[in-house]
Order: C-alpha cells, then structure tokens, then sequence
C-alpha cells in the first residue's frame, strides 16, 4: 500500500514573525499542546491531549499554531502528525521555545496528569 507523505502550508523559517508566535501561545490550551509536544519527537495529531479535548478544539488550536509557524504538521495518508519546530524557532528567536515551555508548566498544571501529556497513548514515531 502506498501511502502519501505531504507538510501542511507554514511559514518558511525567515517568515516566521515574533507577534504571531506570541498571539499563537497566548493561549492556555495552546500553552499546553506546546509543553506536550516539547516532551517528544512527533505526536499522532488525534492521540495529543485525547480526552482533555474536544477533537475540533484540539483541531483548531494545531492550526493556530502552524499558521504562527510554532508547528510543523505532515500528513500521512488519513493521520496527521505534529512537532514544534524547535531547531527554526531557536534560530530565528534565540531561547524563546525554551523559556516559553518552561514558564508555561506551572500554567498549565505543572504535574502531567495520570494518563501522561499525549493522553491515553504513545505519539507515533517518525518514519523516514
């Protein structure tokens, strides 16, 4: 079976501006998806925070944040997945990820709750 790999439109690293990436994590639940993602590789966009979530809600904050150029989302026949773009984030506003992800914890709850920050599962890893 062969499976088409595509990235979702986001902006090129040179592109990405500081008031987007702001706007785009101003919000909690944004803060949130952030600090998970942080933890790993890549996450199966459905298996990020599942059951903390309203899978539309879920839906609307990922594209918050990829239209921000906070993530980067890559489909994969009918599953997406996310990942921050650190590497790009780090270049183009040095410490700002990190300082971001740090001070965001304690907002969002600080202990991640039983079932982990991915929800219920393990993200799905990269394949090249």
């Amino acid at each position: 079976m062969d499976t088409a790999t595509a990235t979702l439109p986001m902006p090129a690293p040179q592109d990405l501006d500081l008031v987007a990436v702001l706007g785009a994590l101003a919000d909690p639940a944004r803060l949130e998806i952030v600090a998970a993602l942080a933890q790993v590789p890549e996450a199966a966009c459905g298996q990020l925070l599942e059951g903390r979530m309203a899978k539309s809600t879920r839906s609307h904050h990922l594209r918050v944040l990829r239209e921000a150029g906070v993530i980067a989302v890559r489909a994969e026949g009918t599953y997406k997945f996310s990942r921050l773009r650190r590497d790009d984030l780090d270049t183009r506003f040095p410490g700002l990820l990190d300082a971001i992800v740090t001070g965001a914890l304690p907002v969002v709850g600080g202990n991640p709750p039983a079932a982990g920050p991915l929800g219920r599962a393990a993200a799905a890893p990269r394949t090249q």
